[in-house]
């Protein structure tokens, strides 16, 4: 089990998810909305794909998956993470925000500072994101932190029966640190 992190931007609380926000997790995740544009996250979403998406975060040796909290109530807004792969020093990153609170900035926000903390703290050489064909929101927060489009992967992938394209974007360490000067 990892030490817990807690990471602050200016109006967000990124934090490992506990027991007691499984109720709160699956309505907002759950949601056709959210599902309909992520990759790994099952439809319908249960209480006990909520209760494993929990698990899995408390069992990690590093933290790298992490709820976004409102930093003053404690309100859940949704999810970021960290994939690592550690031989090649690289990551996915993955992000979800539950429909009602969309369009505030709080993706962008919270992926800024899992980004600062992937370059800075775990020391990654790259971060990269694969956002399917037509989720405009996710590719503006991408563009929004720096990230560069790397290209389209065609019908990449097969979700519900269909082959949809992976639009692929990346940032180095070298782009991060550019970018922070």
């Amino acid at each position: 089990m990892s030490t817990k992190v807690q990471l602050r931007t200016e109006r967000l609380l990124l934090r490992a998810y506990e027991e007691t926000d499984v109720s709160k997790i699956v309505p907002l995740l759950g949601a056709w909305e959210v599902v309909v544009n992520t990759l790994r996250v099952p439809y319908p979403y249960t209480e006990r794909d909520a209760r494993e998406y929990v698990k899995g975060g408390q069992e990690q040796q590093v933290q790298t998956r992490f709820g976004i909290f409102d930093g003053q109530n404690g309100e859940l807004y949704g999810g970021i993470g960290l994939m690592p792969e550690e031989q090649h020093q690289r990551a996915e990153i993955g992000y979800w925000i539950g429909h009602p609170y969309w369009g505030r900035g709080y993706a962008t926000e919270a992926a800024r500072e899992i980004v600062r903390y992937g370059f800075e703290t775990l020391k990654l050489n790259r971060i990269y994101a694969g956002v399917f064909e037509g989720n405009l929101s996710s590719t503006h927060v991408l563009e929004k932190l720096g990230f560069k489009f790397e290209g389209t992967l065609r019908k990449h992938y097969f979700k519900w029966g269909k082959f949809l394209d992976n639009i692929s974007y990346g940032m180095l360490a070298e782009d991060w640190n550019r970018l922070r000067q």
